[in-house]
């Protein structure tokens, strides 16, 4: 999965239509806009996408960017955060982010 989401007017979309492919083929997801308002999410055709199924891939990509805690991700993918962290793994996405420094510091706080 990509770490970017580009948005595109209706307009771009007839000029750029190329990019908006390439962003795919790159794992990005788009958002295409009309009169400055939301109207459309492009999100790649990948094998992640044919295995997890449309809402847990959505909820993959948006929590690996950073974009959902794994409480609302579990959420949007419609299942436990037990379940969850199974697909995180599964897919290879680490459901803790700390800097080892920082992952240290927790440590101690803790003892």
């Amino acid at each position: 999965m990509g770490n970017k989401i580009d948005v595109f007017s209706s307009r771009d979309l007839r000029i750029k239509s190329g990019s908006l492919i390439k962003d795919a083929e790159n794992g990005h997801l788009s958002i295409i806009t009309k009169h400055g308002k939301p109207v459309m999410l492009t999100i790649p055709f990948d094998t992640q996408l044919i295995k997890t199924g449309l809402t847990k891939n959505l909820a993959l990509y948006l929590f690996e960017n950073g974009i959902l805690t794994l409480a609302k991700a579990a959420k949007i993918a419609s299942i436990s955060i037990e379940e969850f962290l199974e697909i995180l793994n599964e897919a290879g996405i680490d459901c803790v982010d700390y800097p080892a420094e920082e992952l240290d510091n927790e440590i101690k706080i803790e003892i």
